[in-house]
């Protein structure tokens, strides 16, 4: 199957015409803010009849740009990112044994912004949430990403949350928007809880992902036999996915030279 981004460029567009009867067509709006669409927001392929895009409306840029605002405000806000205020690349103290290679392969991700994947893997509090959240926040500040940033759990109840008849969004729709955001992170792989049903939808997302060869950015602090096989086959397959295992000491606890060394940066 083609994608539409393929199908417009080999297709000429024309905006939708009006006619009055006998054809003839209205003359277009003098006013029109969009000199492609004229306005009308879409556009027909112009194709003869048979065409797979034969009949069909498509988003003409001016309509595009706003559609993807809308999805990048949206996934924004999923993802919380405001309370991670200080998980940022500049706070990252890469200098901690263990941590410089995460840290520069981290960095390198987020400048590239390739169709590449990162996974870190390693032992709680060894700082693979501050450079996932690092990367996300440098994707969205620098290259105009859409981001969608959660841990596994929560974005498995911001899939439940759309069977409330109450919630205002359709879960093809959610389910559609984050698993075509432009970079996906996800933290903490392996510790949701695996039902049937939350490792389907896991898998669905991770393999489209992966088919489609989309930055997305996976930590994890559990053993590879927690992980869904064919979920850990995709993510380990080093044609596309660059592993990192972060071996240090976790900062949380006390005498961490990480705190430390802010304190005296101070």
């Amino acid at each position: 199957m083609k994608r539409i981004g393929d199908v417009m460029k080999a297709s000429p567009i024309r905006p939708p015409q009006e006619t009055q009867p006998g054809n003839i067509k209205i003359s277009r709006r003098e006013a029109a803010q969009c000199p492609i669409c004229q306005d009308a927001g879409y556009l027909r392929a112009d194709v003869p009849v048979g065409h797979p895009s034969f009949g069909r409306l498509f988003p003409c840029g001016c309509k595009q740009k706003e559609i993807d605002e809308k999805v990048a405000d949206k996934l924004q806000q999923l993802s919380n990112l405001d309370v991670f205020t200080q998980q940022t690349f500049e706070d990252f103290d890469p200098d901690v044994r263990g941590a410089q290679e995460a840290y520069d392969a981290s960095l390198q991700f987020a400048r590239e912004s390739v169709h590449r994947w990162l996974f870190l893997s390693g032992p709680c509090g060894t700082g693979k949430t501050h450079l996932a959240v690092a990367i996300a926040k440098h994707a969205m500040h620098w290259h105009n990403m859409s981001v969608y940033f959660a841990v596994v759990p929560d974005l498995l109840d911001h899939l439940r949350a759309t069977f409330d008849p109450n919630s205002g969004t359709g879960y093809d729709e959610r389910f559609n928007t984050i698993r075509n955001a432009d970079l996906l992170v996800l933290d903490d792989l392996g510790t949701e809880n695996a039902t049937p049903w939350a490792r389907e939808k896991l898998y669905q997302i991770i393999n489209h992902r992966y088919m489609e060869q989309s930055p997305t950015v996976i930590t994890s602090n559990v053993k590879p036999d927690k992980i869904d096989g064919r979920i850990l086959s995709r993510i380990l397959d080093h044609r596309l996915t660059q592993h990192i295992t972060i071996d240090a000491e976790d900062f949380r606890r006390s005498g961490d030279p990480r705190r430390m060394l802010r304190n005296l940066r101070g």
